[in-house]
């Protein structure tokens, strides 16, 4: 009988890479159809008065023209005279988005707690105890912004806006003391989503239905409904570029590898919801470029901020005494110890069945082509190891740092690493 346990990494990346390509997909069904309701909402134009639309009871329409075809959207007040016999409902792009991605947070975090979940320098927790946090955060969101909208508070736009965004950056300074950085703003956007999933699910959809099940008993939909669905979709209209940032987020260690991680998402999170607000307005007829302006301002300043700093030069006494090979020697050791158990053409950590990124360091070579990436990720930001799971040294980072700030020299080569 073979033994196929040595198979289970591999498939579970294709499990992964499934499940990602899935979640992007419907990801861009579900925006995508926020994007165009908003801008069809703002666009439309009222009917002429006394018009047969307008005694129809349709409050907007939009010609358009479209992959050669015309189109003529209309929007009743509250509802049309009658039903139509088919009717669609958009609510799967939104669930479909949902539950692949919470499947893959599952694949990805949850079931590899310890190294994606745990950093052990921010708090010593166990991988149980990190997947609860993770989902009690998703849950609590939800709880504590749902209470907002049913508050008064929800009658005044700005406040209520700045309430939400203190919320998901009070969230994210607590998820970022608990959590390791990557799975702190993974879970910041799962808790977004979920939120949006949910105003879909408990709020929007059941109000349509009630609007549809009061026509077909005869009876005269009511407006609220209406009104309650379009205020929470217009809320996940302004999480959307958020959200969308938090996905590819976990590329850019130096956002949240950053001591202040909390506050680093909240500025990108501010300025996603400024420069939606510039499209919004927009597709009203409004130019407000000072939104954008002051978007694109605070991420110019963000990136300021989060510039690395020189490091302190090693001591000329000290490094005058080391030739390159013996510099090189040293990397080689920490590199061996520290990194060739995930960088490595078969990596040896458990859950990786491939080296993350593509990036091997298990020859000179490699190690001299990846020269570069190696001094920002484990000096400048200090985000590999991931977790810090094999317990790299300070001291091992600044040999790394004078190694590359000497020339990278490896023995294979003789100049500077790119």
């Amino acid at each position: 009988m073979f033994d196929t346990g040595y198979l289970a990494p591999y498939a579970l990346e294709w499990f992964n890479l499934l499940l990602r390509w899935l979640h992007i997909i419907t990801g861009i069904a579900w925006i995508g159809a926020s994007f165009y309701f908003v801008w069809l909402d703002n666009t439309i134009k009222p009917p002429a008065p006394g018009s047969d639309l307008e005694r129809k009871g349709v409050s907007g329409e939009l010609w358009a023209v479209h992959g050669g075809g015309f189109y003529n959207p209309q929007k009743y007040l509250v509802a049309p005279a009658e039903l139509p016999p088919e009717l669609h409902w958009f609510k799967w792009e939104a669930y479909s988005t949902w539950l692949s991605g919470f499947a893959l947070l599952t694949v990805v975090y949850y079931m590899n707690a310890k190294a994606m979940m745990v950093d052990r320098s921010v708090a010593d927790l166990t991988g149980w105890q990190a997947v609860g946090i993770g989902i009690g955060s998703l849950v609590v969101g939800w709880i504590v912004y749902d209470l907002l909208c049913r508050s008064k508070l929800v009658q005044h736009q700005l406040a209520f806006g700045a309430t939400i965004w203190l919320l998901l950056v009070g969230s994210s300074w607590v998820l970022t003391h608990l959590l390791s950085g990557r799975a702190a703003y993974l879970h910041v956007g799962a808790m977004i989503g979920t939120i949006m999933v949910a105003n879909v699910a408990m709020l929007i959809i059941p109000g349509q239905r009630k609007m549809v099940n009061a026509m077909l008993a005869g009876a005269k939909p009511d407006p609220s409904h209406g009104i309650k669905a379009k205020q929470r979709s217009v809320h996940n209209n302004y999480f959307t570029l958020p959200v969308l940032f938090i996905m590819i987020s976990n590329h850019y260690a130096m956002t949240y590898n950053h001591p202040h991680a909390w506050a680093v998402l909240g500025v990108i999170m501010l300025a996603g919801v400024l420069i939606r607000h510039f499209f919004n307005l927009r597709h009203k007829g409004r130019i407000e470029w000072r939104y954008p302006a002051a978007g694109v301002a605070l991420l110019l300043a963000l990136a300021v901020v989060l510039a690395p700093r020189p490091r302190a030069s090693a001591d000329p006494a000290a490094a005058a005494g080391v030739d390159a090979a013996t510099r090189f020697a040293a990397v080689r050791t920490i590199m061996d110890q520290r990194c060739v158990s995930c960088h490595a053409q078969q990596p040896t950590q458990p859950g990786f069945a491939a080296a993350p990124g593509g990036v091997m360091l298990d020859t000179p070579e490699l190690v001299s082509q990846h020269a570069a990436r190696i001094y920002q990720q484990t000096v400048q930001l200090k985000a590999m190891p991931l977790a810090n799971l094999t317990h790299m040294t300070d001291a091992e980072r600044a040999q790394v740092g004078a190694w590359f700030e000497a020339g990278a020299v490896t023995g294979t080569n003789t100049g500077k690493a790119p």
